[in-house]
């Protein structure tokens, strides 16, 4: 009966690895497809514009935030890592992820402009695991810059 168990618990670590892996391979091919689709729009960080040849038409400010979660496979191999020390690749990719797909939000959000400049990248760890400070439950990411129409 004991071995029943343990076998269990590994079919569903197994399963959740599996199902945890797939869920980010598939996020990361969305995400590229996205980021193909917006490669027109420059996204700039600096403060001080050289100008345009053109009249800016209008300047708003657009956000765009996406809170991602990690697994617990991942969650279970990070600890390990912290152990040994090193990189930490399962946080590495939540923080990848999340950062990535807050600036395609705040692209989706500035509604056809031509550029988006002073963009600013903020991420903070939340829920109840952020608390104790031992393991992150995940990741909240919020991009945020002036959206610049032209005419």
């Amino acid at each position: 009966m004991e071995y029943a168990n343990i076998i269990l618990f590994f079919a569903f670590l197994a399963l959740g690895y599996g199902v945890g892996t797939y869920l980010e391979k598939r996020h990361y091919r969305d995400i590229e497809a996205r980021e193909k689709a917006y490669l027109n729009i420059p996204i700039v960080t600096m403060e001080e514009t050289v100008g345009y040849e053109q009249e800016v038409a209008s300047a708003n400010l657009v956000s765009g935030s996406v809170v991602i979660s990690i697994d617990y496979f991942k969650r279970i191999l990070s600890g390990l890592q912290m152990f040994v020390g090193g990189r930490v690749t399962a946080y590495e990719t939540l923080v990848d992820r999340a950062r990535r797909e807050a600036i395609l939000r705040m692209i989706e959000n500035s509604h056809g402009a031509d550029i988006i400049e002073n963009v600013r990248v903020e991420t903070s760890a939340i829920g109840q695991s952020a608390n104790r400070k031992q393991a992150v439950g995940s990741v909240e990411a919020l991009a945020y810059g002036t959206a610049i129409k032209l005419r």
